[in-house]
């Protein structure tokens, strides 16, 4: 899975529009190998960044679960933890 892209389910505040629309960008950058298309495949890359996000919506809205939402900032805080644990800062 793509580092960059971010579980969205069951935070609290709810994920956003903009938030599904950069994990589509993410996934559809990762699965076509490009950054940014060239403008031949331009169409095409947005096509599926948009089918990406309409399917990611339907999900997020139609999964159900009894837990308790997550907050975003001791998510966040969890996550530059790990981070810091797995790259340590090295003196200069």
């Amino acid at each position: 899975m793509c580092r960059n892209i971010k579980n969205l389910f069951n935070f609290d505040p709810p994920v956003s529009d903009e938030e599904i629309r950069a994990a589509s960008l993410q996934f559809v950058r990762k699965i076509s190998g490009f950054n940014k298309p060239s403008k031949a495949n331009e169409a095409a890359f947005d096509a599926a960044i948009e089918e990406v996000a309409s399917a990611s919506a339907r999900l997020l809205h139609a999964l159900e679960t009894t837990a308790l939402p997550k907050n975003r900032e001791e998510e966040a805080a969890k996550a530059r933890a790990r981070s810091a644990e797995r790259f340590p800062a090295t003196p200069n």
